[in-house]
């Protein structure tokens, strides 16, 4: 299989736990670069808050291009083009906070490289704190005129299940959404049309590439339809049972270099 793109997640995946790129990893992505692979992050995180952290990683120069908001956006770096998509309406994400609003969570929402809550929390700050965006409080009232990327639920993790649960009541007579869990503390509305492979294929049909061209690497699921669509599907060692499933390998986990592995290992003699 002649792969030329290599899409990466970044929390679960290209970052350890610690929220860096390891130096194998780093050096690894520096040789398929050099081979000339386009490099590519597919991310539920805001395209925009993902450019400005690249050289903090160590990535600036690596990076060709952004898929932001779980294939909301689209930032192609090689070629300056910035696209956004299939945005949630005001009024829904009002709706959303409504459902829970009996529930110990609080709001997030991605925009323009911040993070926008109707309140502070304790929640808030962590999230802030571990993405490396900083955060405001507004009036959602105001801020929901217009539409926006999508809503985040924030929680305790003893307070997931509960929130998966109501989420299972959710329904809306003028709007339709979709939903998900995406990490531990973390559940997500977004528009139905919105997935992680539709913000791929944008970028390779940009550079005339196929799906079948693509080598993608996640872990949570999130990642699963572009695990599932790309012509090699990578999933770490940390990665959900569910994603996992769909694989077509497997590699060790984020903190033990598991794409340096794959790539140098597997990837690079095939």
């Amino acid at each position: 299989m002649n792969i030329k793109v290599l899409m990466f997640d970044l929390d679960g995946t290209l970052l350890t736990s610690n929220g860096i790129v390891s130096k194998n990893s780093l050096d690894t992505l520096k040789c398929a670069k050099e081979k000339g692979y386009h490099i590519g992050i597919c991310t539920g995180r805001e395209a925009l808050s993902v450019k400005d952290l690249l050289p903090e990683w160590g990535l600036e120069g690596l990076i060709d291009s952004i898929v932001g908001t779980g294939g909301a956006e689209v930032l192609d770096l090689s070629l300056d083009v910035h696209e956004t998509n299939h945005f949630l309406e005001g009024n829904l994400i009002k709706e959303i906070v409504s459902h829970y609003q009996d529930m110990d969570v609080n709001f997030a929402i991605p925009y323009n490289g911040m993070i926008y809550a109707p309140f502070e929390n304790d929640m808030i700050k962590l999230l802030s704190k571990f993405d490396k965006i900083p955060y405001e409080i507004v009036d959602f009232d105001k801020f929901l005129i217009e539409p926006k990327p999508k809503v985040m639920i924030v929680c305790e993790e003893m307070v997931m299940d509960q929130v998966i649960e109501r989420s299972k009541t959710f329904k809306s007579s003028q709007y339709k959404s979709a939903s998900l869990k995406t990490a531990s503390v973390l559940y997500e509305y977004m528009d139905p049309n919105i997935s992680k492979t539709g913000g791929i294929q944008k970028i390779l049909d940009y550079h005339n590439f196929t799906l079948q061209e693509c080598c993608c690497f996640g872990d949570a699921d999130n990642d699963f339809d572009m695990i599932k669509n790309a012509g090699i599907g990578v999933v770490m060692g940390n990665g959900s049972s569910h994603t996992k499933s769909v694989a077509n390998y497997i590699t060790d986990d984020n903190d033990h270099d598991g794409i340096a592995n794959f790539i140098n290992n597997i990837l690079f003699k095939m």
